[in-house]
C-alpha cells in the first residue's frame, strides 16, 4: 500500500511539474529568448536596449490586450491592424488643422483633444463590430473582416495614399507635444511602455475584480448559460469590441508619435500579430480561458524574438519563418494543455458510469458551475 502511496506520489509530483512547465512556458520562452540573443550578440543583454525594445513591444502589447478581451468571449477581432492605421491617420489629420471653410477658419486642436478624439473614433469602430456581432448575428470573422478593409479604405482616403509628416506641431499654434508619447521617458522608461503598463492594470483589475470580468469569462466559457443566470451577453459582447477598438486606437498614437508620421498603411497585419500574442500567453481561441499576464509574456515573446532576429542579422523573411513556428507551437501546446484538462474533468466525474451518462453529466455541471460563478457579479 505504501509503495502504491509513493508510485501515485511521484507520478502527481510528474504531472506537477509537467503542468508548471506547460502552463508557465511563455515565461520559460522569453528567458530563453533572452539567454539565447545575449549569447549570440553582446549589445542584446542591456538595459538601453531592453528598453527600446519594450517600447517596440508596448504597440503589439496594446493590441493584444484589446484581442484578449474579445477572445475571452469566444470572438475574435481582425480589424484591430486597421484600426491602429486608421488612429494614425485621424490624430495626423486633427494635428495639420481642421479647416471649416463656412467660417474660413483652421482650427488646431491641441494634443489632448486629438488623443480623446481618437480613441473616440477607435471605440466607434468597435462598436460597430460588436453590434454587427451581437445584435445582427454577423459572425465575428467576417464583420471584423469586413471592418478591416472599411477603416484601411478610409484612412487611404483620407491622406489620398500619402503620408502626414511632421506630427510634432507649432508652439505658435498650441498643437505641440504629440512626439512626447514616442520620445520622452518618465523615470527613465519610454512613455509608450507605462502607457502599456496603465492600461494592461487596468484590464486586469476589470477581469478578476469586477463584475464585468466575471461576465466576460462567462460569457466565454458557456454564453448560453450565462444569458439565463441574467449576464447582459450582447452588452458584453459589443463593451469588448468598444474596448479593443480603445487599445488599438491607443497603439496607434503611440506608434505615430514614435515616427512623427501617419501612414495608411501603418498595422498591417498587426491583428494577426495580436493574436500570436494572445495564444502564446496561453488563452484558449475557443474563449473563457486566458490572462492579462499571459498575453503580456506572449507579446514581450514575439517583440524580443522580433528585435533579437534583427539585431543578429537574420533575414526578415526568416524572421516570418521563426514567428509563424512559434505561433504554431504555442497553438499546439495550448490543444494539449487543454485536452489534458478535458480528460481529467471527465475521468474524474465518471467513474463506473458509462461514457454516454458521463458525458451528459458533464454538461450538465456547465451551467450550475457558471451560474454559481455569475450570481454574485448580477447581484453586484
Amino acid at each position: 500500500m505504501t509503495d502504491t502511496s509513493q508510485a501515485a506520489g511521484s507520478r502527481n509530483g510528474g504531472l506537477d511539474l509537467g503542468r508548471l512547465l506547460l502552463e508557465g512556458r511563455a515565461f520559460f520562452a522569453l528567458i530563453a529568448i533572452i539567454i539565447i540573443f545575449s549569447i549570440l550578440s553582446p549589445v542584446y543583454f542591456s538595459v538601453d536596449n531592453f528598453l527600446t525594445m519594450s517600447s517596440h513591444v508596448a504597440i503589439f502589447g496594446l493590441l493584444s490586450i484589446g484581442m484578449l478581451l474579445v477572445i475571452l468571449t469566444g470572438g475574435i477581432d481582425l480589424s484591430v491592424g486597421s484600426t491602429l492605421g486608421f488612429a494614425g491617420v485621424f490624430a495626423g489629420f486633427l494635428m495639420q488643422g481642421v479647416s471649416f471653410e463656412l467660417f474660413g477658419v483652421v482650427v488646431y486642436p491641441p494634443v489632448w483633444a486629438v488623443v480623446v478624439l481618437t480613441c473616440a473614433m477607435g471605440a466607434f469602430v468597435g462598436a460597430i463590430n460588436g453590434v454587427l456581432i451581437a445584435y445582427f448575428k454577423v459572425p465575428a470573422f467576417v464583420a471584423t473582416l469586413g471592418m478591416l478593409y472599411v477603416a484601411r479604405g478610409v484612412a487611404l482616403l483620407m491622406t489620398d495614399g500619402l503620408t502626414y509628416n511632421n506630427l510634432g506641431g507649432s508652439p505658435e499654434l498650441g498643437n505641440t507635444g504629440f512626439d512626447w508619447l514616442g520620445f520622452n521617458r518618465l523615470f527613465g522608461v519610454p512613455i509608450g511602455v507605462l502607457v502599456l503598463a496603465a492600461v494592461a492594470i487596468v484590464a486586469l483589475l476589470a477581469l478578476t475584480r469586477t463584475p464585468f470580468g466575471r461576465w466576460v469569462y462567462s460569457t466565454g466559457g458557456n454564453a448560453r448559460a450565462a444569458e439565463l443566470s441574467g449576464v447582459p451577453v450582447k452588452r458584453v459582447q459589443v463593451s469588448v469590441y468598444v474596448l479593443s477598438g480603445i487599445c488599438a486606437a491607443i497603439a496607434g498614437l503611440v506608434l505615430s508619435s514614435q515616427l512623427t508620421s501617419a501612414g495608411p498603411t501603418a498595422g498591417t497585419t498587426y491583428e494577426l500579430t495580436a493574436i500570436a500574442g494572445v495564444v502564446i500567453g496561453g488563452a484558449a481561441l475557443t474563449g473563457g480561458r486566458g490572462n492579462v499576464r499571459g498575453t503580456l509574456l506572449g507579446a514581450f515573446v514575439i517583440g524580443f524574438l522580433s528585435d533579437g532576429l534583427v539585431i543578429i542579422g537574420v533575414s526578415s523573411y526568416w524572421q516570418t519563418v521563426f514567428t509563424g513556428a512559434v505561433i504554431v507551437l504555442a497553438v499546439l501546446l495550448n490543444s494539449i494543455q487543454y485536452s489534458g484538462r478535458k480528460k481529467q474533468r471527465s475521468t474524474s466525474s465518471g467513474g463506473e458510469v458509462s461514457s454516454p451518462q458521463r458525458e451528459v453529466k458533464s454538461r450538465g455541471a456547465e451551467p450550475a458551475a457558471e451560474s454559481t460563478a455569475v450570481n454574485p457579479a448580477s447581484q453586484s
